[in-house]
């Protein structure tokens, strides 16, 4: 009996690449890099190599400098590279000219994410909404498209067309973006509709960067089974779940409101998927109580809190209540502080942490670890505390 042979397909190898002005600090530029090679991972690519380079201001036609080009290109060619990353969103134009010079699949920070959102979207609305930021992601770059299949080496079907097949194509693209605009208007009916089912209860949403612990915390409060990986955009849809606590000792008032679970906030999300997702995004804005979840371990915290922040704001959900969760608190390590109550402390408890600046920013302020279950029983004080004042 013959064994059917399965071959496992190799990751790609990708190179990244970062721009920084002259002035910003090496180590920020890392950490920026230490998410595009995250995303590269959870796309399943495998990263060999990071170049940076400092310039005044990106080049119009290739984004990087021609020195770094050639660099680059060399690197590209004695190692095989299949596809080289850009830490930014690239012109249809660079993205020609780059793949010209370099001769290696050239992809951004967008279509990065976009790739890794249309491996992750597993319902109908999800796969419409990625389905629909991809092709405006694509319309204006089909030129580029063309000019890339004219170069593949050998194949029947591979001359590239004219002008003619390209203006085809646009207008095809053009009539599905109709098309899934209103499949996505008639199922947000439908979400209007089951949202309006629900209204008699206060209802709370957890926000946050992308894999800050939400689906851990979601799960925790709700005893219930969402997938929670370590992984950049685990979950795509939003996921609402009844929670019901104990009686309150003093009032014996029971606190019930459904709790929703979002997709997570990026630096830098392609405005194709934040339009896209606003009906997902809907749960957020029609929340009486948000839950802002902050990975508290993470070295650029602040700066992905400025990033939700502005995220709310775009999409019209600045005004709301929000209880902030400083998560991870097991994997806390300050960064170079004034402060004397971190001097010759290895471990940063709960009382260490409330006498910090994170603790004077609201009195709606908690530290947890989901991980551990560490301190849940305040955080579900306070979620009671903000259901009992909504109602």
């Amino acid at each position: 009996m013959q064994h059917q042979v399965i071959h496992k397909k190799e990751p790609e190898k990708a190179i990244l690449i970062g721009v920084e002005p002259k002035n910003s600090p090496i180590k920020s530029s890392n950490i920026y890099l230490d998410e595009l090679e995250f995303l590269a991972y959870t796309a399943g690519a495998t990263t060999l190599k990071r170049f940076i380079q400092r310039l005044e201001k990106p080049h119009p036609k290739t984004y990087i400098g021609e020195g770094k080009m050639e660099e680059i290109t060399a690197y590209v060619k004695e190692h095989e590279i299949d596809l080289a990353i850009f830490d930014y969103e690239l012109s249809p134009s660079q993205i020609r000219n780059l793949e010209e010079f370099i001769q290696c699949k050239i992809v951004d920070r967008s279509s990065l994410i976009l790739d890794i959102f249309a491996k992750n979207a597993q319902t109908a609305q999800a796969k419409t909404q990625v389905e629909l930021a991809q092709s405006e992601y694509l319309l204006p770059r089909l030129t580029r498209m063309w000019t890339h299949l004219q170069k593949q080496k050998g194949g029947i079907g591979m001359k590239g067309p004219g002008e003619k097949e390209i203006e085809t194509d646009r207008r095809v693209i053009r009539d599905k973006i109709a098309k899934l605009k209103k499949e996505l208007h008639d199922i947000d009916k439908q979400s209007i509709t089951r949202r309006k089912n629900r209204e008699t209860m206060t209802r709370v949403a957890l926000v946050g960067y992308t894999n800050v612990g939400k689906s851990t915390i979601i799960n925790l409060l709700a005893k219930s089974e969402v997938l929670a990986q370590d992984m950049l955009f685990a979950t795509l849809d939003s996921t609402v779940r009844k929670v019901v606590f104990p009686p309150d000792p003093v009032t014996f008032e029971p606190c019930v409101f459904l709790l929703s679970d979002t997709v997570g906030f990026i630096r830098k999300l392609p405005h194709q998927l934040v339009e896209s997702f606003k009906s997902t995004l809907d749960e957020v804005k029609e929340a009486d109580i948000l839950l802002h979840v902050v990975d508290v371990s993470h070295p650029q915290f602040e700066e992905q809190m400025d990033t939700v922040s502005s995220t709310l704001e775009e999409i019209g959900a600045s005004n709301k209540t929000v209880i902030t969760i400083f998560n991870k608190i097991d994997q806390y390590k300050p960064m170079a502080t004034s402060d004397d109550i971190f001097e010759d402390k290895t471990i940063y408890d709960i009382p260490t942490l409330k006498k910090t600046w994170m603790s004077k920013l609201d009195d709606n302020i908690v530290f947890i670890s989901a991980t551990q279950s560490d301190n849940i029983d305040e955080l579900k004080d306070l979620i009671r505390k903000n259901v009992s004042k909504s109602l």
